[in-house]
């Protein structure tokens, strides 16, 4: 697919400070005024799950443990076709620092993220994610 925009991201979880179950990090981007998963374009020469560990660092400050992937997202971007890989990722140390690109980030039940997701498209990573729960990494 010539031209086509490659991207990569994470549905982002922790468990719950309360034990209660997971929540999942949503980020806001005032250029777009949207919520949506930590994700980006790829470099030259960066692998989908590079770019997607990468764009966590930055756009929430944490860094993360890939588990499972998720569907792909395929839609149009300023009348270009767009690919975003996904990964699942279990947050792990890091503290988030409001910037030009992301200035909210907010960690959600999966219910609220889903209600908060601004594409309903990407819904459809969430619900994966969710039917594939977290990723034993005793591997």
């Amino acid at each position: 697919m010539s031209g086509t925009v490659l991207a990569a991201g994470c549905v982002l979880w922790r468990r719950s400070p309360d034990g209660a179950g997971l929540e999942i990090c949503l980020v806001h981007r005032p250029r777009y005024d949207d919520w949506s998963y930590p994700k980006g374009k790829l470099k030259r020469g960066e692998t989908a799950l590079e770019a997607a560990l990468r764009e966590v660092l930055e756009e929430t400050g944490h860094h993360c443990l890939p588990g499972a992937v998720l569907p792909t997202a395929t839609y149009t971007a300023n009348g270009r076709p767009k690919e975003v890989s996904y990964w699942a990722a279990e947050a792990a140390d890091g503290t988030f620092v409001p910037n030009d690109e992301v200035d909210r980030l907010a960690w959600l039940s999966p219910g609220s993220a889903r209600a908060r997701l601004s594409r309903p498209g990407d819904r459809v990573q969430l619900d994966a994610f969710l039917g594939t729960g977290p990723t034993d990494r005793t591997a």
